[in-house]
Parts: structure tokens; sequence; C-alpha cells
């Protein structure tokens, strides 16, 4: 993990805004998605990219009863049945 020496005050709303050099190099836009996870004491940010609930592809994934699949699975899963 790399240090900024970047600091961040919250709002009264929770909000944070994050520094654009940070938003460049992780190629986050304006409304793009990110997870948040914590790592005991730590608040971790990713880029949200949707991948399939089998193999975690993130390519040709489309929703399949509110779950994320991609075209490989889907075919395996109908090759089963």
């Amino acid at each position: 993990m790399k240090s900024t020496g970047i600091t961040r005050k919250i709002d009264e709303l929770g909000r944070i805004v994050l520094p654009i050099s940070i938003r460049e190099e992780l190629d986050l836009k304006s409304k793009d998605s990110v997870e948040i996870f914590t790592d005991g004491d730590r608040i971790v940010l990713k880029k949200y990219v949707p991948s399939c609930i089998f193999c975690g592809e993130s390519d040709d994934v489309i929703y399949f009863r509110e779950k994320r699949i991609c075209q490989k699975c889907l075919r395996t899963i109908k090759d089963i049945t």
C-alpha cells in the first residue's frame, strides 16, 4: 500500500472527497461505483467492476435473476441441464 500523505475530513453526511490524483491513477470517473471493504482498522475503496458470481470474469457479463454471470458460465449451466 502506498502512502500519499493526503488527508481529508469527513463531512456531516459522512462524505469524503477523493483527490483528483488518486481518481486519475485508478481511472475513476464521475458516477463510477466503488466497492468498500474493511480490513481491521482500515477502510479500502476499490473501483467496482461487475464480475461473474461463479468464475469472477468481468467480460461478457449479463444479469440473470439479479446475479451477474458471464456467457461462458451460462453456456456451461445450459449444457448441464
